[in-house]
């Protein structure tokens, strides 16, 4: 199973994550010169991270979250999540046309929610994930 991970991520990379990443690394910038937003920045390197590498690993709800990150949320959603999410969309499409690309397509369709709303969340290996909330 770790051999088809690590080869759907390959693949991801050079298809799709590369060129998202670079979205969240932009916004990520464009955050930190904003010094008010600077937890946005690091939100946004983070799952730069995790759009480059995303199979073996999922979003889990931070149990320490509280109403700050809702409130970031709806300030991440008008600076950059939007056109994030945009950018998750327009990158699905052409990967829903091949039959290889269709498990991508629908990994980017899964990233759209953390793109709208990053704050709050953690990046956890899936058997993490899986073992803490008894799926």
């Amino acid at each position: 199973m770790e051999g088809v991970k690590t080869l759907l991520n390959i693949i991801w990379l050079v298809f799709a994550g590369a060129w998202l990443a670079l979205g969240y690394v932009a916004a990520g910038i464009l955050c930190c010169v904003l010094v008010v937003t600077i937890p946005f920045g690091i939100a946004s390197f983070r799952i730069a991270s995790y759009v480059l590498w995303p199979f073996g690993r999922t979003i889990v709800d931070k149990p320490t979250a509280g109403a700050w990150s809702t409130i970031g949320n709806v300030v991440w959603v008008l600076v950059a999540g939007v056109w994030l999410a945009i950018g998750h969309v327009a990158t699905a499409i052409p990967l829903f046309v091949s039959i290889i690309g269709i498990p991508m397509g629908i990994a980017n369709l899964k990233l759209i929610p953390v793109s709208l709303l990053p704050l709050g969340k953690q990046i956890v290996p899936t058997d993490r994930a899986f073992a803490a909330y008894g799926r």
